[in-house]
C-alpha cells in the first residue's frame, strides 16, 4: 500500500507540474533583451520575438485580463526583458523626444502617435465594416433596393434611391449586396447568408417608398441589394485580449475570404462558428487537417487515398480494420476577430502550409517544438 500510495503520489506530482509547465511561457532561442518598437508594429509582431506563442503577449507583460487594454504601447518605446519570480515580463521606457530650441516665438508641436495594435487593422478594417452574415430568413423580410432616381441601372455616391419600406428620415444605412452562402460541412445546416457592403446612404425622404442619398459607395449600388441600419459595432477597432480558444464542437473553415482555393499567412476565412458555439473575437485556434485514410489492399499493401479505386473505397467503408486514419497535420493558427451568429472571421497569423476548406479548428498548442 504504502509503495502504491508513493506512486501514486508522484503521478498526481508529475500532472501538476506538467500542467504548470504548459501554462509557462517559453521563450525562443535567442531571443532579444529588449526591442525598440517602430512604427507598423504590432502587438502579436513584437511578441513574436520574444515567444514560441506570440498570441500569449498579454502573459509576457503581466496584463490583467480584466482591463481591455491596459498596455498602450507606441513607436519609440523601448521594450526590456526581465524576469519577475522566474517569470519574463516585458517593461517599456517612455518615448521621450529630445528638445529643440528656437530663437523665435513658435507654437507647440506635439507629435501624434498611435498606439500598437494586436493585429494590424488594415487587413481586417474591410472585414469590419464591410461584411456581415446573417439568417438567411431573416434577410427576406429586410428592406431593398427598387431603382432610382437617375435613369441608370447602377447608382453610385450622391444619387438618391428608393428603398420599399418606411424609414425614419435621418437614418445612416448600409446597401449590402448578397454573397455567398455558408452552410455546415457536418450538419447541412445554413449558417447564413454574407453580405458586402456597397454602399452607405441616410433617409432623405420617408414613405411606403422612402428616398435615400448615397454618401459613399464601395461599389455601384443596383436594385434588389439589402438595405440595413449601419451596424456601428463593426466599425469599432478590433481592440481584445487574446485566449485560447476551445471549440465545443468540431468547427471547420467553411471559406475563404478572398474567394481562393486556398489560404495563407495573414488572409482571411470564414469558420462555422459563433456566438452560439462560444466562438468570440480574441480567441486563438490551431488550424488542422484530417490525416489521409490509408487502405491495406489485396496485397496487404497500404495505398495512399490519392492512389484509391472504386474497390478500395469500398472496402475502406465496410472495413475499419482496411482502413487506417493517419494523424492530423498542423496547417498554422488564426486569431477571430469577428463573431456573428453561427459564423466568424478569423486572421491566419501563422502558416505552415496552405490552408484549405474543411480543415478543423483546435485548441492551440505550444508552437515550441516546431522548427523557427
Amino acid at each position: 500500500m504504502d509503495s502504491f500510495m508513493k506512486r501514486l503520489t508522484f503521478l498526481i506530482f508529475f500532472l501538476l507540474s506538467f500542467s504548470v509547465l504548459a501554462d509557462e511561457l517559453v521563450l525562443k532561442k535567442n531571443h532579444p533583451d529588449s526591442y525598440a518598437v517602430k512604427k507598423g508594429d504590432t502587438l502579436w509582431d513584437i511578441s513574436e520575438h520574444f515567444l514560441n506563442d506570440p498570441w500569449k503577449w498579454p502573459e509576457l507583460w503581466g496584463a490583467n485580463p480584466q482591463v481591455a487594454n491596459p498596455h498602450l504601447i507606441y513607436p519609440g518605446d523601448v521594450l526590456t526583458l526581465i524576469f519577475v519570480n522566474g517569470q519574463p515580463r516585458l517593461v517599456k521606457q517612455e518615448y521621450k523626444k529630445k528638445a529643440v530650441v528656437h530663437m523665435s516665438p513658435h507654437g507647440r508641436k506635439i507629435p501624434k502617435r498611435s498606439a500598437i495594435p494586436i493585429i494590424e487593422l488594415s487587413l481586417i478594417q474591410s472585414y469590419l465594416s464591410q461584411n456581415r452574415v446573417e439568417d438567411m430568413k431573416w434577410l427576406e423580410g429586410q428592406p431593398q433596393v427598387l431603382g432610382g432616381e437617375r435613369e441608370s441601372r447602377y447608382h453610385a455616391q450622391g444619387d438618391v434611391i428608393y428603398i420599399d419600406s418606411q424609414l425614419p428620415v435621418g437614418e445612416k444605412l448600409g446597401i449590402y449586396e448578397e454573397g455567398r452562402e455558408f452552410v455546415s460541412s457536418e450538419s447541412g445546416e445554413h449558417l447564413g447568408r454574407e453580405l458586402i457592403l456597397a454602399a452607405s446612404g441616410r433617409v432623405i425622404e420617408s414613405g411606403s417608398v422612402s428616398k435615400v442619398r448615397l454618401l459613399s459607395n464601395v461599389r455601384e449600388t443596383e436594385a434588389g441589394f439589402i438595405v440595413l441600419p449601419v451596424d456601428e459595432e463593426a466599425l469599432m477597432s478590433a481592440f481584445y485580449m487574446p485566449s485560447a480558444g476551445n471549440p465545443s464542437q468540431t468547427t471547420k473553415v467553411i471559406a475563404i475570404g478572398n474567394t481562393q482555393r486556398e489560404a495563407g499567412h495573414l488572409n482571411v476565412v470564414y469558420v462555422d462558428g459563433g456566438r452560439h458555439q462560444g466562438v468570440m473575437p480574441g480567441q486563438v485556434f490551431d488550424i488542422m487537417r484530417e490525416g489521409d485514410q490509408v487502405v491495406i489492399g489485396s496485397n496487404n499493401k497500404p495505398v495512399q487515398q490519392r492512389d484509391r479505386n472504386i474497390y478500395d473505397d469500398f472496402i475502406a467503408t465496410v472495413s475499419e480494420e482496411s482502413a487506417i486514419r493517419v494523424p492530423q497535420t498542423h496547417r498554422g493558427n488564426l486569431i477571430i476577430f469577428k463573431s456573428f451568429e453561427d459564423v466568424s472571421l478569423g486572421l491566419i497569423m501563422l502558416n505552415e502550409r496552405p490552408v484549405r476548406i474543411d480543415d478543423m479548428l483546435a485548441s492551440p498548442k505550444s508552437l515550441k517544438l516546431l522548427v523557427e
